[in-house]
């Protein structure tokens, strides 16, 4: 099936480059171009497409507050939004997927990491740029805004929490299966039971979780 991508960036050089990038490969399909995060918001929910690149610095509003309107805790039927930007400061990228991205991409990862991070997005799974992974990671070990944590109700499993750990260290199913020497329908099952346990609706804020839990202590 054709994968279907929305565009949101206020530079049209920059949504220029990513369609060249993005439809030069089989299977995908630019839908539609937002130049500000109105239009982003607008498009989105007409056209309803698999994946949507979401720039931050975008005029009207701005790429934060349109991805948590189409992605955020309170939406009914969240759409898949991976955030593309230059700015990878750590309080941004927390930002970007507490309010419902499903991954986060620096401009200057490169044609393959992008294409990479928009099939990740529309498994289901996430993507996170490497230069951020391992400083994030630490950062939010130690940060005050683990102060949102939510206990795991009932707890994890040992192999739920082995699960959970590789799922924030930005594993694919299909890895986490290799590394843990299980079948991917028992990963998938596993990621099934933390997100009832922790209430959690995707891999995205299982990983926000471990995260502000100080489950991730070194990659």
């Amino acid at each position: 099936m054709t994968l279907r991508v929305l565009l949101a960036d206020d530079q049209a050089m920059v949504r220029t480059g990513f369609r060249l990038i993005l439809e030069r490969v089989p299977g995908i399909e630019v839908v539609g171009e937002a130049e500000n995060g109105e239009q982003a918001v607008a498009l989105a929910r007409d056209l309803r497409p698999d994946v949507t690149l979401m720039d931050i610095r975008m005029p009207l509003v701005d790429g934060l507050t349109a991805t948590r309107q189409l992605a955020g805790p309170e939406v009914r039927n969240p759409l898949r939004v991976l955030v593309v930007t230059t700015f990878d400061l750590d309080e941004l990228v927390h930002e970007a997927l507490c309010s419902g991205a499903c991954g986060f991409l620096l401009k200057d990862a490169g044609p393959g990491l992008l294409v990479e991070a928009v099939h990740a997005a529309a498994n289901g799974e996430a993507l996170v740029s490497p230069s951020i992974t391992t400083r994030l990671l630490a950062h939010f070990t130690d940060s005050p805004i683990r102060r949102r944590t939510r206990r795991a109700d009932p707890p994890l499993s040992q192999r739920e929490l082995d699960v959970t750990r590789a799922i924030a260290r930005g594993r694919t199913n299909a890895e986490i299966a290799t590394e843990l020497t299980i079948s991917l329908s028992t990963v998938k099952t596993h990621l099934a039971s933390i997100q009832r346990k922790i209430a959690a609706r995707n891999r995205t804020e299982i990983a926000v979780w471990a995260w502000e839990s100080g489950l991730v202590r070194q990659v």
